[in-house]
């Protein structure tokens, strides 16, 4: 009970959850790349040099649960999964590319 609680109040900066919802080895390159477009988990391993089947995934599925990717069944043949970026996903794309400006 502690624990969250303390959880709680640690997270009174709004950036930080966003920074929490972002943090982890590849989820900031797999939003880069969703702002391009839909992404496919072959071409993900493929564009993300050093990814492996289990991180990627775990990745993908952290960025479904909140709230910044979708993941939708294409039933067309070969039957695929692609992830787009939600609307909650969109709103960030300002601030990535603020961000990315700082860096450069």
């Amino acid at each position: 009970m502690t624990t969250k609680k303390t959880n709680e109040q640690a997270e009174t900066c709004p950036a930080q959850g966003l920074l929490k919802m972002l943090a982890g080895k590849w989820k900031p390159e797999i939003f880069r790349l969703a702002v391009g477009g839909p992404l496919r988990f072959s071409s993900l391993l493929r564009d993300i040099e050093g990814a492996n089947k289990q991180s990627l995934s775990l990745a993908l599925n952290e960025l479904e649960e909140s709230g910044l990717l979708n993941r939708e069944v294409v039933r067309e043949k070969p039957l695929h999964v692609a992830y787009h970026l939600t609307d909650k996903g969109k709103l960030l794309v300002p601030v990535f590319q603020q961000l990315e400006g700082l860096s450069s």
